[in-house]
């Protein structure tokens, strides 16, 4: 399961619908209707949030809409649109080490979109997350 910090806008065709699924995975796990997943270390950002579910919503919205100027058919209805909005903390260790790790793979599956990630320096986080200092997060697995 791989919930980018990073905005969906950078990710291929077969990343977004990726991103979907997965999160959409994860707002199931946060509800408590599946039994699969529920300690993965993903979740973990979203599990020390005030409101769980209506940040996972929140996540969703972004990706949904990045789909939608895509004209990516993605179900709106998978979304509870009535979130409370929140803001969530990412360290810049872990937006540098998703940059590198989307880089790696558009490398190999989209070369146009990976030569039009000139500066990666650059790259905006997805706007539920408030950039901090720091090492890449705990939770993720290297």
């Amino acid at each position: 399961m791989r919930i980018w910090s990073i905005h969906p806008k950078y990710l291929d065709t077969k990343g977004l619908a990726a991103l979907w699924r997965e999160t959409l995975l994860a707002k199931h796990v946060l509800e408590g209707k599946t039994k699969g997943y529920r300690n993965h270390p993903q979740l973990n950002r979203f599990k020390r949030t005030d409101k769980p579910v209506d940040s996972i919503n929140q996540y969703l919205a972004t990706v949904y809409n990045e789909a939608l100027a895509r004209n990516y058919k993605f179900d709106k209805e998978k979304i509870d649109w009535n979130f409370e909005s929140s803001v969530m903390r990412v360290t810049t260790g872990q937006i540098k080490y998703e940059i590198a790790h989307l880089l790696n793979k558009l490398k190999i599956r989209d070369k146009d979109k990976f030569e039009r990630l000139t500066n990666p320096e650059q790259i905006d986080q997805h706007p539920i997350f408030k950039i901090i200092k720091g090492d890449i997060e705990d939770w993720e697995i290297t």
